[in-house]
């Protein structure tokens, strides 16, 4: 909690679990869009109690209706992690940032990473590390940097032809990821163009009771949201003004999918084998939220807003599995292809190092043993804030905290 509270400049309702003078700016939408209101009052005649803040002592209950946290600086832009962290530093004499590169691989020689190889300007250039390597690609491109640098599945390497220097089999596996159903839409009265971030309003709540916390976490789209089946297939309109949604959304996932090589080249784009609904769970989980979304739409409280529901619409079951299947998108919260752990296929240790590979940490979403039960954003700068500690510490300088 007190890596969170460094992490934030929390100006909302007060609270011992938020920060006060960390780096990203956090507050809540000045002027959220009208039918907000409408939703957290139906919501919680649900039974999902609305709270002023969905990020504070409501995380340890079994749900909540809020309006959304944003990160957004008082004068209206985003807040970043780059505008945060990176750019107070860039006079830095230390530190060299290149955008438009593209990295190729880590240099791995005994056993030990010594350098990054990457391309800039048409350029392959080679930077070497005289302490370690730090990889923040995400969860796609951590293990597929990681594969080709002949750190992974032994087999998929050598199919590709790369030279195995660190057998690590989970790399690129146990991929996860929150799943966005595009969506419940319904058609506005009266128009009405999005605010802010476009997302003004969320709620957490339990798909079975039995379930130790949320796994479900519909999310307001200020727009008619549709995947690119279902959006053509009920002609939504795309006008962002005429229409809102209610995506339901799958927080806690049972499916597993993987990242994989297509080639040896960094040029080769990965696999990604999602899975998404491959579990009966999943989708009797989403078939709730789904519900949930349609009930709260169509109540009485949303009456003054809503002309009428586009879509689905009531649904037998078999088109309602077919609906969610041809909806169920992701929140882009693409993580745990690297994980942490101690068992043969995990990949990284308590301090992010790479298991048998000197001088080589990972630091990003890939290291999640499970997808964490929220947006991922702040866990991410969590783990980097985490990983600036046990560097410092490896240097003999004191944490922060």
């Amino acid at each position: 909690m007190a890596l969170y509270r460094r992490i934030e400049s929390w100006d909302g309702p007060p609270s011992a679990m938020r920060g006060a003078s960390g780096p990203m700016t956090i507050t809540l939408p000045k002027d959220p869009v009208p039918v907000v209101g409408a939703l957290l009052e139906a919501t919680s005649a649900l039974g999902i109690p609305r709270v002023d803040d969905h990020n504070a002592e409501a995380m340890a209950g079994d749900g909540c209706c809020a309006i959304a946290n944003v990160n957004v600086a008082p004068d209206g832009t985003r807040v970043s992690t780059a505008r945060a962290y990176l750019a107070p530093q860039m006079e830095r004499p230390n530190l060299t940032v290149l955008t438009g590169a593209t990295v190729r691989r880590v240099r791995i020689e005994g056993g030990r990473a010594t350098g990054v190889e990457f391309e800039s300007g048409g350029e392959i250039r080679l930077v070497e590390a005289r302490r370690e390597v730090v990889l923040s690609l995400g969860g796609i491109h951590t293990p597929k940097t990681l594969m080709l640098s002949g750190v992974g599945d032994e087999a998929e390497l050598k199919r590709h032809g790369i030279e195995v220097a660190q057998r690590l089999p989970g790399v690129g596996g146990n991929f996860q990821d929150h799943i966005l159903v595009g969506g419940c839409v319904f058609e506005y009265r009266t128009p009405e163009p999005p605010r802010n971030n476009s997302a003004e309003f969320t709620f957490f709540c339990k798909s079975d009771a039995s379930l130790p916390s949320p796994d479900l976490q519909p999310m307001l789209e200020e727009t008619a949201f549709g995947s690119e089946v279902t959006g053509p297939a009920y002609g939504l309109p795309t006008d962002p003004s005429l229409a809102f949604t209610l995506a339901p959304g799958l927080i806690r996932p049972k499916s597993r999918g993987r990242v994989s090589l297509t080639g040896a080249r960094p040029e080769d784009p990965v696999r990604i084998d999602a899975n998404f609904l491959s579990e009966a769970a999943d989708v009797a989980a989403l078939r709730i939220a789904l519900e949930l979304c349609r009930e709260i739409g169509n109540s009485e409280t949303l009456r003054p807003f809503v002309k009428r529901e586009l879509m689905p619409g009531p649904l037998a079951d078999a088109e309602q599995l077919t609906f969610l299947r041809n909806a169920a998108g992701t929140y882009f919260h693409q993580s745990c292809t690297a994980r942490m752990g101690r068992d043969p296929m995990a990949v990284v240790d308590g301090s992010l190092k790479v298991y048998g590979v000197e001088n080589l940490r990972v630091a990003d979403a890939s290291v999640m043993p499970a997808i964490a039960g929220g947006n991922t954003l702040a866990p991410c700068v969590l783990i980097g804030e985490r990983a600036s500690d046990l560097i410092a510490g490896d240097l003999g300088f004191a944490p922060r905290w």
